[in-house]
């Protein structure tokens, strides 16, 4: 038509510009030059639809034949229901008629439904506005059939209900025929998600999701879920603000409450043991109720439950053509294979509400998500330690903006220096302390046992000293399950620093005075600096490949907030009730997970495939490091814990006369850098340690740590010993 348009257009643009006497000259030739013009814009376009319909012809033959034989079958319905079959037994004309105005509507139906744009389109993605596409075909075929009937036998030998019912039964054929391509999609009528499970999908290692919102993008979402076999989530139930919704299903998924439900819809998916450990809004939250949006991120928060929104359908993103590796955002709670642990924040807020709290290493990855929450609960007075300027300025500034309420002081030292620490202790007298500063990465400190010595040792008697000296109330130690059966230099710095701690407990016991020194100890956290999620994010931005050190080697894991969240809670409950002493309390870190499956879950998340996009190279043990970790010793007593999400250890414990002897032997020969002499001595306290003395990597790789004889799950069968309530009953009130 376009074509047309521009040819006519020019004809009459030439004609006007020409001289009024020659106008009538030029008439006739302009004229016949427009007809001629037109009619070949008319022909090509005839001659491109006509191939453009054959063409289309030859991709869906086979649905091409089918629609004629549907044609035909609808019109011999049509007769039949018409007249009936006994009525047709009295009738041997109608064969005849069938078989005329049979052949002729064919052949119509034949020309008509590709020029109609039946088979243009991809009908997997059809949809309802498509079906008028096909309404309108079979309108033009039975128009044209009646015209041509009418003609030719001026609608004698076929009845007129027969058109109007063979058109009706033509649309139902070509609609059904339509949605076979659509099959896969058919049980998406039935429960897909059955029991929280994708049918026919392996669900190992998905990601049960709770649904916030049951409407049109909840249900695009769940169809691409469908779709996906590689879907890395898997939706348990959904939430919807219509109260009208709940106790029915979308696409198999159950509505099982309102918003305000949360929490007992948590409750109950747990029983069913399908407890969601990620909340998805389909919408803005705000679409739901700023209020009850607000109570639900509370809830999901306090629960341990990621909440995410899903992108909107519209938005659009720059594609980098410079980097096709770009990350798409991965919750660190999707690589771990549990929900996280449910906290009693009443109890942590009672232990540091009002009190004056002293964080030491607050500017690390652990040390500031400890600021954080110690700050969330409203201390008297909060005092920060940090060796490191930038890490100490980074927290002070987060505080700032975030609790410019909360009375602080940041102070750059090193635990090392005992006589600044002392000065920092005699000036704020904190009631609480909680210890974090250490050396934590295990090649760095292998290859520099000294300062791993003078840190996590000395540093730590340092500040034990200075808590007791004057005045705390207690202190809470942070370890690492690398203590247990210790193969590096700085799992035995943290476990000397485990039993200074320890015996100091013990001495308080018995002389009825001085503080709490707690330990909580746990494994690796996810996204700390220095672990190994950063560096898998820098090698998947890089395109790959991500480096392992063996295929067999697992650590437990557990979120920085998880981690914190039940450090606190350990120490809650054990500063309140007067519960472990001389004991170690034990996060509860689920089971181990191999590191490869870290790596291969967040290539998934990352929307990559495993070993296709990105490689996994293995490159084998680095100084110091286990094929396994433990969160048990060997010498460990392992007991029963009344804290949730808490396990006890205890011991062998060390006279504490013994300790502080040993421990000015080690500082004497850390300072002199003697590491040899470092080594015999930690040896003396600690029997089992075995040291990489040439500390080459090919030898670590080749030496494996024993494993214990029965696997320790990931809470404690049966108890050895009871949990020993102190004899102290009174401590100095907030403010004292």
């Amino acid at each position: 038509m376009l074509r047309i348009h521009t040819a006519a257009k020019a004809v009459r643009d030439r004609f006007l510009m020409l001289p009024s006497k020659l106008r009538r000259e030029e008439a006739g030739k302009s004229t016949a030059k427009m007809l001629l013009a037109v009619w070949g814009a008319a022909v090509d376009i005839g001659s491109r639809r006509i191939r453009g319909a054959v063409r289309s012809v030859h991709k869906c033959s086979t649905l091409y034949l089918a629609d004629l034989g549907s044609a035909a079958i609808a019109l011999a319905v049509a007769l039949l229901l018409r007249y009936g079959v006994a009525e047709l037994k009295t009738r041997p004309e109608t064969a005849s008629v069938l078989l005329w105005s049979g052949a002729q509507y064919l052949i119509i139906c034949a020309l008509v439904f590709p020029l109609s744009g039946l088979y243009s389109r991809n009908w997997k993605y059809g949809s309802i506005s498509d079906l008028f596409i096909i309404l309108r075909a079979v309108l033009l075929t039975s128009l044209l059939l009646v015209s041509l009937l009418f003609f030719s036998t001026r609608l004698t030998d076929i009845p007129r209900t027969v058109v109007p019912m063979q058109s009706l039964l033509l649309i139902a054929f070509l609609a059904a025929a339509r949605l076979s391509f659509r099959a896969e999609e058919i049980p998406l009528a039935r429960p897909v998600f059955r029991n929280g499970r994708n049918k026919g999908a392996d669900n190992d290692h998905r990601i049960p999701l709770l649904l916030v919102g049951a409407g049109d993008a909840a249900d695009l979402y769940l169809r691409a879920l469908a779709r996906d076999p590689n879907a890395t989530y898997v939706p348990v139930a959904c939430l919807d603000r219509n109260e009208d919704q709940i106790g029915m299903s979308l696409r198999g998924v159950p509505i099982a409450g309102r918003i305000e439900d949360f929490e007992q819809v948590v409750a109950d998916l747990q029983q069913l043991n399908r407890q969601p450990r990620h909340v998805v809004f389909t919408e803005a939250p705000a679409a739901f109720g700023e209020e009850a949006s607000d109570n639900l991120l509370r809830s999901a928060e306090r629960l341990g439950i990621a909440v995410s929104r899903l992108s909107q359908m519209t938005e659009l993103k720059r594609a980098k053509g410079d980097n096709p590796y770009e990350l798409r955002s991965i919750e660190l709670t999707d690589l771990l294979e549990r929900p996280q642990a449910s906290l009693d924040r009443e109890a942590i807020g009672r232990l540091v509400r009002g009190r004056r709290v002293l964080i030491t290493g607050a500017g690390g990855s652990i040390g500031s998500e400890l600021t954080t929450q110690v700050a969330a609960c409203e201390p008297a007075e909060l005092v920060l330690i940090d060796n490191t300027e930038y890490n100490l300025y980074a927290i002070d500034m987060a505080l700032n903006e975030n609790f410019p309420a909360v009375s602080r002081w940041s102070y750059l030292c090193s635990v090392r220096r005992s006589q600044r620490v002392e000065e920092i202790f005699a000036q704020h007298r904190p009631e609480l302390v909680f210890h974090a500063a250490a050396l934590k990465h295990v090649p760095m400190v292998q290859l520099n046992p000294c300062e791993g010595v003078l840190t996590n040792v000395i540093g730590t008697m340092n500040v034990a000293n200075a808590a007791k000296k004057y005045g705390t109330l207690a202190m809470v130690q942070i370890s690492t399950d690398k203590v247990v059966n210790s193969t590096s230099v700085m799992g035995a710095t943290k476990r000397l620093a485990e039993l200074y701690c320890q015996a100091l407990d013990l001495n308080g016991l018995e002389t009825g005075r001085g503080p709490r020194f707690m330990t909580v100890r746990f494994g690796n956290v996810l996204g700390s600096s220095g672990s190994l999620i950063p560096l898998f994010k820098r090698q998947l931005a890089r395109g790959g490949p991500l480096t392992v050190t063996d295929p067999n080697m697992t650590r437990f894991f557990m979120t920085i907030r998880e981690a914190v969240e039940l450090t606190l809670q350990a120490s809650a409950y054990g500063f309140e009730k007067q519960l472990g002493q001389g004991e170690i309390f034990v996060l509860d870190m689920g089971e181990p997970i191999k590191i490869i499956n870290i790596a291969r879950r967040m290539i998934r998340l990352a929307g990559f495939t495993p070993d296709q996009d990105i490689e996994i190279k293995i490159i084998g043990c680095r100084p110091g490091e286990k094929l396994f970790e433990e969160l048990f010793d060997e010498t460990d007593k392992r007991i029963n814990s009344p804290v949730p999400g808490v396990l006890g250890a205890v011991p062998e414990p060390i006279p504490l006369p013994t300790l502080r002897d040993a421990f000015a032997r080690l500082q004497r020969h850390s300072e002199r850098g003697n590491e040899a002499d470092v080594v015999a001595v930690m040896r003396e306290l600690l029997p089992r340690y075995v040291h990489d003395a040439d500390r080459k990597p090919a030898a670590a790789s080749k030496r494996l740590p024993r494993r214990p004889k029965d696997h320790i799950k990931a809470k404690a069968r049966g108890s050895r010993s009871g949990y020993r309530k102190g004899t102290r009953a009174e401590f100095r009130s907030p403010g004292s």
